[in-house]
């Protein structure tokens, strides 16, 4: 089974080797029919530290790396 891609945006990098990248998610009401967006924030993996708040990311699916991280960071996006 292929692994999830998300892009979005730092949000936070205070924690050693972990960032938080908030995804943007659009889409449309089924019975009003206007553009919703909702955001989810989630917690990845940046071995390097070298993501900083405001940077574009790219985040893949992982096996668990502790009690809240099962996101690794592959690029800027």
């Amino acid at each position: 089974m292929p692994k999830r891609i998300l892009s979005g945006t730092v949000t936070g990098d205070q924690n050693e080797q972990t960032i938080t990248v908030s995804v943007q998610r659009s889409f449309q009401h089924p019975v009003l029919k206007k553009t919703i967006r909702k955001s989810k924030k989630y917690r990845a993996h940046d071995a390097d530290n070298t993501f900083k708040i405001g940077d574009k990311v790219r985040i893949e699916e992982c096996k668990p790396i502790s009690k809240t991280k099962r996101w690794t960071v592959l690029a800027d996006a």
